[in-house]
């Protein structure tokens, strides 16, 4: 199926799916935007927009360096709301997918409905892949986290406690975000003022992370889709996180299993080696397990009670307050037709 038919049928079904009384909202128009029709504005205040998110089109007209006119050329954010708020705080959600796909479902939407459980803000981005190629995939991440600080009193949320939330090829891209948040590099026709806003997060969740590009310890397929077949050697360096590292890289937990068949530990390992040797807050939990691609992992049992630990380090880092609600258990069910939701366990990157 192509990633423009993908998203429309994910936003035709999610309308029935989404859980009774979570809100949502999408973010504000910049100034004097071009018209467009009201269901593709960039913003609607957040009580016009009940029972389902409406996407937050990251550009209110076309995306820098889009290569056409279809869905899978406009990067958009989901926004979901708690029913009630235990914090200021809230998440930006990267979904992985090898930079070939975005799966929203397992790695986006249950990751912000269980933070929805906790009285956390989410926003799930989805942003451009294959064959789209370095930097619009970080562009599209920077752009988001930039909308979400500026945008951030609408949401009564604080511009300083914005986190990511990254897996697999996500985790790339969010850890490409703690280390890589330059001012924009979008030529001056096409910058606005929101690209002038701070993108770097407050803290990191990484979980199965891509962190190198270096292609004997990462994922191939990552590696060929965000720089190419024959990529430039400094962006190989550059853009190999663990490179990048600096003693401003905000707090990061970290998630992988060792025996992973897709991302290799070391990925992992190496990224908080380095967060280590800077004295960056730093926790990783790594389980002697075969598997990538679980999310939150469902039943997976000893996978299944890394969650806990998260909510454990977001209560230590002041994320949520100790009072929050309780971890949910069962965790938040998707129904098996959302695209991009896998079963547990599933490689869902090759």
């Amino acid at each position: 199926m192509n990633p423009g038919r993908l998203r429309s049928l994910f936003a035709a079904l999610l309308a029935a799916t989404v859980l009774a009384g979570t809100a949502v909202s999408a973010f504000a128009a910049q100034s004097n935007p071009p018209a467009v029709p009201a269901q593709t504005a960039q913003w609607t205040p957040p009580a016009s927009a009940p029972g389902m998110p409406a996407p937050i089109f990251l550009y209110s007209g076309s995306a820098p360096g889009a290569l056409g006119n279809g869905e899978a050329d406009r990067p958009r954010m989901y926004v979901f709301l708690p029913k009630k708020r235990s914090t200021s705080a809230a998440f930006l959600v990267v979904p992985g997918g090898g930079y070939q796909h975005v799966a929203i479902g397992h790695e986006g939407i249950q990751i912000a409905l269980w933070l929805n459980a906790q009285g956390v803000p989410a926003f799930v981005l989805d942003y451009r892949v294959g064959p789209y190629r370095y930097p619009v995939e970080i562009n599209d991440g920077r752009r988001a986290m930039r909308l979400i600080r500026q945008h951030a009193d609408e949401y009564g949320i604080d511009p300083n406690r914005i986190g990511v939330w990254g897996s697999s090829a996500g985790g790339h891209l969010a850890s490409s975000l703690s280390t890589h948040c330059e001012p924009t590099d979008l030529p001056p026709a096409n910058a606005d003022a929101t690209d002038q806003v701070s993108c770097k997060p407050d803290f990191a969740v990484l979980e199965y992370p891509v962190i190198s590009m270096d292609k004997t310890k990462s994922h191939a397929g990552s590696v060929l889709n965000l720089l190419g077949p024959d990529p430039d050697p400094k962006l190989v360096h550059d853009y190999s996180n663990e490179n990048a590292v600096t003693a401003t890289t905000p707090p990061t937990f970290l998630f992988a299993t060792t025996r992973d068949p897709a991302v290799p530990i070391e990925n992992a390992l190496d990224y908080y080696r380095a967060l280590e040797r800077n004295h960056v807050p730093a926790e990783i939990h790594i389980y002697d397990y075969a598997n990538h691609g679980c999310g939150l992992c469902g039943t997976i049992i000893p996978l299944s009670t890394w969650p806990a630990l998260l909510r454990n380090w977001m209560i230590q880092h002041s994320i949520i307050p100790p009072n929050a609600p309780p971890l949910p258990l069962p965790q938040p069910n998707l129904p098996s037709w959302i695209p991009g939701l896998h079963g547990p366990g599933e490689v869902t990157e090759k």
